[in-house]
């Protein structure tokens, strides 16, 4: 249990990091330190202009964007640090599991990809695909983790050979595959919004959201069709597993995520995308991905 509960911190970590990341993007504090791994020519960077190293533009600096970024990577060091801690306590707890250490690994492996991704990221001055890959994987790392913690916690679990949670185990897998596309589709959304409105510094916010191109109608529906889905598992979850409370619990946290996913939005497009709500929205996709995994979990295995 001792493992169980470090991995589930670490995830929860992970999120943090994951609502810093947003925080990150609202602010438009990405190129808040513009070198990497230091910033501004330092480990800890300035908080003055004046103190800036030579070869760096003062022009540049805003002192709370870098220390917004600098925070970030703070986090991200911390989480490289719980991870592994993880991947210790998988092998010392669970070494003859190779389900439990193997993803706990691979979650450490991703961690430090994500860091030389978030240089990239910087390097190419926040490139919309880059970004969004950098996402992608923070949801891959946080699926392996779940995966690690649920199997230590049922570590003689039986797959089950019901078709009715098969058929809810694969609504769950298809829900949460458009719920990938639906982020993606939002990472890019943001990167098309950040570069029309890059060269225009004092455009009003009420007005980004008519410069978000094309991918912003896919993932308007695509997060309606993510709702109506996660509906749908409620209902199964009511109707064919009535006696199950785990999976109650998780397909009910789903849907009222995808709703609270939906209002975020609606938010963001109708109310001048303020910039609280960006993270809020951000965290509550990824909240969601969460809520999936965990109920896909639980209907792959025999209800105990």
């Amino acid at each position: 249990m001792r493992f169980a509960r470090l991995a589930l911190l670490t995830t929860l970590a992970t999120y943090v990091l994951i609502a810093v990341g947003g925080l990150v993007r609202a602010s438009g504090s990405g190129l808040g330190c513009p070198d990497w791994p230091k910033c501004f020519g330092g480990w800890i960077p300035p908080t003055r202009a004046e103190d800036l190293p030579a070869g760096f533009d003062r022009a540049l600096f805003n002192v709370t964007q870098t220390w917004i970024e600098y925070v970030n990577r703070l986090v991200g060091v911390a989480i490289g640090l719980l991870i592994f801690a993880t991947v210790v306590s998988s092998i010392i707890h669970h070494r003859r599991d190779l389900r439990v250490w193997g993803a706990s690994i691979a979650a450490f492996v991703l961690v430090a990809v994500e860091g030389w991704i978030g240089a990239k990221v910087v390097e190419h001055e926040l490139r919309a695909w880059i970004v969004t890959v950098h996402m992608l994987l923070a949801l891959v790392i946080v699926l392996l983790l779940l995966f690690a913690t649920h199997t230590a916690h049922a570590p003689d679990a039986r797959r089950t050979h019901d078709p009715q949670r098969r058929r809810t185990l694969l609504l769950t897998a298809v829900t949460g595959a458009l719920l990938v596309v639906q982020t993606a589709f939002g990472t890019l959304v943001r990167g098309a919004i950040d570069t029309a409105v890059g060269p225009y510094p004092t455009l009003p916010r009420a007005e980004w959201i008519a410069h978000a191109g094309a991918l912003d109608l896919p993932h308007r529906q695509l997060a309606v069709v993510v709702f109506f889905f996660s509906v749908a598992l409620v209902w199964r979850a009511r109707r064919h597993h009535a006696s199950d409370r785990a999976l109650s619990t998780w397909t009910t946290a789903a849907c009222g995520l995808a709703s609270l996913q939906i209002v975020s939005g609606l938010s963001l497009a109708y109310l001048g995308m303020p910039a609280v709500v960006q993270p809020v929205h951000l965290v509550v996709a990824s909240l969601l991905f969460g809520a999936l995994s965990l109920t896909a979990l639980v209907a792959r295995d025999e209800p105990r």
